[in-house]
């Protein structure tokens, strides 16, 4: 598909969750150095507040983050903004990752349906449908959004994936085409317990496709090389420091 979020030349450095080495994921500050080492793609994740915010959080509940129970939903963005999640760094919504870095070219994980309408208003007020790629596990929820945001990049959710890789196994061209139709890219880990994802015939039968593949989460400097060499067009990382010297090394 075409959009302004792929216009960079590959291979990308998405900065999951940000760079999070001495502050917390997801927070401001994490983007904030992520940026700094040089990143201009920005992972995050969606979940919605007690007052219909989209906030960056990866999990429902404060228990990882805070060593508290409630779950974010159960909070108002202010609440959330006091939760000491390491160092004095709150949470932050997805309006304020939007507006403190209008150059960056934001993945968004929308984790929740009551999440998807907050989502979309954050990205309809900030104008920034085309820096930005909407993805999901659940593919109901990720056509959602990209029935109300057609400009934005979109990615494969669980089932879209399945049905990739069997395309991959089968070397079928048109269940291929079906699969990704759409789409921009398949972001997927390398695997899932025994079963392979990626693979050169992937690869081969994406890029036929001209849908990118991105793996995620790759942190070793090894794989990320391994990786670049097989012939990946992404890397997601929670070292986009490491991931940026090596993609300007190769």
């Amino acid at each position: 598909m075409t959009s302004r979020w792929f216009e960079p030349p590959r291979p990308r450095v998405l900065a999951h969750r940000g760079l999070a080495i001495d502050v917390p994921e997801n927070t401001l500050a994490a983007f904030e150095r992520a940026v700094r080492a040089g990143a201009t793609y920005l992972e995050t994740d969606v979940h919605v507040s007690a007052d219909d915010a989209a906030v960056l959080a990866h999990d429902p509940t404060l228990r990882r983050v805070a060593a508290r129970p409630e779950p974010v939903a159960g909070l108002t963005v202010e609440e959330l903004r006091r939760v000491d999640l390491g160092g004095g760094h709150g949470f932050g919504t997805l309006d304020e990752l939007l507006h403190a870095f209008p150059h960056a070219r934001l993945n968004i994980d929308v984790k929740t349906d009551a999440a998807v309408p907050a989502a979309i208003e954050a990205i309809r007020r900030a104008g920034a449908a085309d820096r930005v790629l909407l993805t999901s596990f659940s593919d109901a929820r990720r056509r959602r959004l990209i029935t109300a945001l057609p400009d934005a990049a979109t990615s494969a959710g669980r089932s879209l994936v399945l049905r990739a890789r069997a395309a991959s196994v089968t070397r079928s061209a048109a269940l291929m085409r079906r699969a990704t139709s759409g789409l921009g890219a398949l972001q997927i880990p390398e695997r899932v317990g025994r079963m392979t994802l990626l693979s050169p015939a992937l690869l081969t039968a994406a890029h036929a496709a001209g849908v990118e593949v991105h793996v995620w989460t790759v942190n070793d400097e090894a794989d990320m090389r391994r990786l670049l060499a097989l012939g990946v067009d992404g890397l997601v990382t929670d070292r986009a420091d490491l991931a940026l010297r090596v993609v300007s090394q190769s």
